[in-house]
This record gives C-alpha cells, sequence and structure tokens, in this order.
C-alpha cells in the first residue's frame, strides 16, 4: 500500500511511518512530499491539507495519506465533538472537516479509487507518544488533569523533548534518530499507545487498521 505521511516535520513522520507500519501489520510503500516539506508546523500542516489532498488524488497512484499534529493547547478531542460542524479550536475536528470537504469536491478520475485516509492528534506533542511506555506521566489522562490546574503547554512539550532529547532544541538528525528508535519500540507495544492515547490516537488507529482489510476484500495488495 502507498502511504504519503504529512506532519509537522519530516522527524515525525519518520516515526509515524512505522506506527503505520505495525498498524496495517506489513510495510508500506512511502510516498513523499517533498514539494510541501517548507510548509511545516501548525497552522501550515491544516493550511496545506486541501493541496495535499488533491495533488495526491489527481497527480499520484497514492492509496492513503495519513496527518499527525501536535494538540499543544488546544482541547482534547471527545465524544462531544459535533461531526457535522467541526469546533475550530478542536484541531482534529478541524483538520477531519478540512479533509471531507475537500474529498467531497474531487471529481471522477478513471480507474482511481478513493484516497484514504487517517488523521491523528499527538496530546499535548508527539513527544508524549514516543515517551509512553517509560514516563508515566505521558498519557492523555494525565495532561488533561495538569491542563485542568493550568499547566502550560509550551512549558510541558519542553519537558518532554528534554525527556526523549535530551535537549529542548533537537537538531533534525537527532529528531529524527530518536523518534525512529522509541516509534520503533512504542510499535512492539502498540495497544499501550492505544490505551494511554484513546483521543488521539484510538480511532486513527481503527481507521489505519481496516486499510489492510480493504484491500483484501478489493483483491489488491496492501
Amino acid at each position: 500500500m502507498k502511504v504519503a505521511i504529512f506532519c509537522e516535520s519530516a522527524a515525525d513522520e519518520a516515526g509515524i511511518r512505522i506506527l503505520v507500519d505495525a498498524l496495517l501489520g506489513m510495510p508500506s510503500e512511502p510516498f513523499e512530499l517533498d514539494k510541501f516539506r517548507a510548509r511545516r508546523g501548525w497552522p501550515s500542516v491544516p493550511n496545506s491539507l486541501p493541496a495535499v489532498v488533491r495533488h495526491l488524488y489527481y497527480q499520484t497512484e497514492a492509496d492513503a495519506l495519513v496527518t499527525v499534529a501536535d494538540a499543544r493547547g488546544s482541547p482534547l478531542h471527545s465524544a462531544k465533538c459535533d461531526p457535522r460542524q467541526a469546533d475550530p479550536k478542536c484541531r482534529l475536528c478541524y483538520m477531519r472537516q478540512i479533509i471531507t470537504s475537500t474529498s467531497q469536491r474531487l471529481g471522477p478520475v478513471p480507474n482511481r479509487r478513493p484516497l484514504l485516509t487517517a488523521i491523528a492528534l499527538a496530546v499535548p506533542a508527539i513527544e508524549a507518544w514516543w515517551a509512553c511506555g517509560c514516563n508515566p506521566h505521558a498519557t492523555e489522562a494525565a495532561w488533561e488533569r495538569d491542563r485542568a490546574t493550568g499547566a502550560s503547554a509550551p512549558v510541558h512539550i519542553r519537558k518532554l523533548k528534554q525527556a526523549v532529547y535530551g535537549t529542548d532544541r533537537p537538531q533534525l538528525a537527532l529528531e529524527t534518530s530518536r523518534a525512529v528508535e522509541e516509534a520503533r519500540r512504542v510499535a512492539a507495544q502498540i495497544g499501550e499507545l492505544e490505551r494511554h492515547f484513546p483521543a488521539g490516537f484510538g480511532a486513527f488507529a481503527q481507521d489505519v487498521r481496516t486499510w489492510a482489510e480493504r484491500s483484501k476484500e478489493a483483491g489488491t495488495p496492501a
């Protein structure tokens, strides 16, 4: 399966690729988005999503798009979020709405199947995922408790970065190598990531797992 991954940084994408493959149960075929690489971070990710979706659908043979962004201080996604009218403060709702509205405007292309999509929100940042299983405070529930008492997202994230990278301002090479290392560890116990990050990762994991099932039903290799 050809899967494009679009995140806030190339380091995030390297780690997410490992998690996606673990969820699929097989290696995915990388599909690069180099032309969009200069425009990363929030809000560049959601701002670029319409162009990314159109590019993948009309100009490539990509089967799927994975998008992951950091929640930072934004609200945690919950069952109270209305899928018909996304809360702009909920980053997961916001990105889902963008992809849905863009996909609905795509025209038919001969022999082109719909682009599969899966969106995740790392709470409060992707470093919390990389710390899963090592840091008992690296969970969505722990962050929500801290946030309720007035904890600062930037301060909390700097502490996570320091714990994962040894610095809160890692160079890209270090950030990538550590993301890959920790993603491999987390992928081996992917259920723990789903348990500790049910809102931002749980539904995403279910979506990705269905891709392999759909491919089998369609009689095409995943």
